[in-house]
């Protein structure tokens, strides 16, 4: 009988031992599984992350780009009420030509008026940022802030001179509002 029960007993040890190898690899699995899953846990913290970032980075440059275009709407928003009050700047400069042609006390007074009132003008263009481009006969010719009306041979001038002055152009800050319009020689170097 007792050979049984040493039978039955390593029978038992091999159980156990059997037992405790499955008992490893549950706990072998299980950890495996916790790292598994505190690796998805710090790929998902690692992707909000990344999304919380990028959003940041997207309300900054959205608000960047906001004060940017708040910033040209204050400075240039006028531009179109600028170009339309233009035509009345030129008229009053034909005004106050037309009248200085016309030698009487009346006109005297008259041509006073019109020429405070465009220093008014200017005064307020100024004050918006607008300032006129007047250029002088002789100046050089700049096609950034000129616009050749007309091209003509004229003796003692160079190529690109300008010859004759049609329109005072104007700058809204540093944007071309209106082009001086101007005439411009042909003429090769003397």
């Amino acid at each position: 009988m007792s050979e049984p029960k040493k039978e039955e007993f390593l029978d038992n040890i091999e159980d156990l031992e059997a037992y405790s190898d499955q008992e490893e690899l549950i706990d072998i699995e299980e950890t495996a599984a916790e790292f598994d899953e505190i690796d998805e846990i710090r790929a998902e913290r690692d992707d909000f992350r990344n999304k919380f970032m990028r959003a940041l980075a997207d309300a900054e440059n959205s608000r960047k780009r906001a004060d940017k275009d708040r910033k040209e709407a204050e400075e240039y928003g006028g531009a179109k009420l600028s170009r339309d009050l233009l035509p009345i700047y030129d008229n009053l400069e034909r005004a106050i030509e037309a009248a200085g042609e016309a030698n009487g006390s009346e006109s005297k007074a008259i041509v006073e008026g019109i020429e405070l009132t465009m220093r008014e003008l200017l005064n307020v263009f100024r004050k918006h940022g607008i300032e006129p481009i007047a250029p002088k006969i002789g100046d050089k010719f700049d096609p950034k802030v000129h616009q050749a009306m007309f091209e003509a041979p004229l003796p003692d001038t160079n190529s690109g001179d300008i010859i004759q002055v049609s329109a005072q152009g104007f700058m809204l800050y540093d944007r071309l509002l209106r082009p001086a319009k101007v005439g411009v020689s042909s003429s090769p170097p003397s």
